[in-house]
């Protein structure tokens, strides 16, 4: 016997209810919006500036310890993270202690970084600093732009892949859905005023390369089909396409899921704000390749017989196997 999560066969009618679906992912991304510009993003130190301080000790780091040290002096977001190196000695425990740039200053004042390693000598007698740097307001917008360029990057050259793999409805189909997906999930950073940093334009570069590897799946089906089925309706084909990639699409959601819900609830507060990311666009990045790029497709129409001849632009690779 075998669990199946999934029968063999369905026949669900994803399509059914495409102008609320449409008309609530529409409203979300508006939504989405408006949190960004009224409420704002709660940007950690790449974004805001500060001052990183490098620690070294015979003694094991503690964590937990350097934290509970800093706690008291109020200093907003503080970053504590161990660093590895194959050639550190036995004796030679490194870590990194990241402050953010405090309320009228464009770095932590030296007066701040001599409280702040006064109270993590008490905690290490053996600490030293060996260095300290600063990152200022005008590094840190020059983080924003890299990463808004990074993201936008990415769409443009995966709307330049399903484009020539497919066809240019296709293409416009998945960057919408894309969108969607970074849209969403930043909103409900603004909302929550979850810590915004690099490692979650790292999640977000992540969550665009799963969210279209499923849509991908449907697509290529979905050609597939078009070419098999070319009397059937478009949103018929469209429905078998979706049922007959649904236990693909549900296993490997949800086997990423539960690493990923393990990592959320366990992991700490360091890669807190990744993981969520991560998990959040999952989740709205297998509602978006059915239910915002299909949509999109259907309200474009598409080609239905490739073996005939068409020079249009976007479609004349659409035979070419990836």
């Amino acid at each position: 016997m075998r669990l199946k999560l999934v029968p063999d066969e369905t026949n669900w009618d994803f399509f059914k209810h495409r102008k609320i679906t449409s008309g609530a992912s529409f409203l979300m991304c508006i939504a989405s919006v408006i949190l960004v510009i009224v409420m704002g993003l709660n940007f950690g130190i790449d974004f805001k500036g500060g001052t990183t301080i490098r620690t070294e000790s015979t003694g094991s780091v503690d964590v937990g310890a350097y934290r509970a040290a800093l706690e008291p002096m109020d200093l907003g977001d503080v970053s504590i993270t161990e660093v590895f190196d194959p050639s550190f000695g036995p004796d030679k425990n490194v870590a990194m202690i990241r402050i953010q740039a405090q309320d009228g200053y464009e770095a932590v004042t030296p007066e701040i970084i001599t409280a702040a390693e006064a109270a993590l000598q008490a905690v290490d007698p053996s600490i030293t600093f060996p260095s300290v740097e600063s990152v200022g307001p005008k590094v840190s917008g020059e983080l924003i732009w890299s990463a808004i360029l990074a993201v936008l990057g990415a769409t443009g050259a995966i709307l330049v892949y399903i484009w020539l793999r497919f066809e240019w409805q296709f293409a416009v189909g998945a960057v919408v859905a894309l969108m969607h997906d970074v849209l969403i999930t930043v909103g409900v950073f603004a909302l929550f005023q979850i810590k915004f940093d690099l490692a979650v334009i790292a999640a977000l570069l992540t969550i665009l390369g799963y969210s279209i590897n499923d849509t991908v799946v449907v697509f290529d089906r979905l050609r597939e089909n078009l070419v098999k089925y070319k009397t059937m309706p478009l949103i018929e084909v469209m429905n078998l396409s979706v049922n007959e990639t649904l236990s693909r699409t549900i296993l490997t959601s949800g086997t990423t899921l539960i690493a990923l819900i393990a990592l959320l609830a366990l992991g700490g507060d360091v890669i807190r704000g990744f993981t969520f990311a991560i998990t959040f666009g999952i989740v709205i990045g297998t509602y978006s390749s059915v239910y915002v790029a299909k949509n999109v497709v259907l309200w474009l129409g598409v080609k239905r017989d490739w073996t005939k001849k068409d020079d249009t632009p976007g479609t004349q690779f659409s035979n070419i196997d990836a």
